[in-house]
């Protein structure tokens, strides 16, 4: 199972998330569920980058099933604004695949207002 972990300040902005686990939902290389989270997260963490120019502070695992990101302290209010849209955005896909795939997939968003 793919377990995906939001975390917010106490103000509810999201200031990382944790993406471990292998969804097993098809053999390698089908696997649509894994393929469509990672495709989420990942695009999410190039836009960021590519649209606000915020370098996130990103861990992956040498074999695959684990990405760690971590917000750095953001000082321009637009470009933290469109930082916290994108990863809502992630969120709203995530839970999407979530859904119809809640077998494979699991997300705990910390700090929820």
């Amino acid at each position: 199972m793919i377990n995906v972990e939001i975390e917010r300040t106490d103000e509810g902005k999201v200031k990382g998330f944790t993406m471990s686990g292998h969804a097993h939902f098809a053999k390698r290389g089908q696997d649509i569920v894994c393929a469509g989270a990672s495709a989420v997260s990942f695009g999410t963490l190039n836009a960021i980058m590519a649209l606000t120019n915020v370098k996130p502070h990103i861990t992956q695992g040498e074999k695959g099933g684990y990405l760690r990101c971590e917000l750095p302290a953001i000082e321009d209010a637009r470009a933290d604004e469109n930082v916290q849209l994108l990863l809502e955005a992630m969120l709203v896909s995530l839970q999407t695949i979530e859904k119809d795939y809640g077998k494979y997939i699991r997300i705990v968003d910390k700090n929820r207002r």
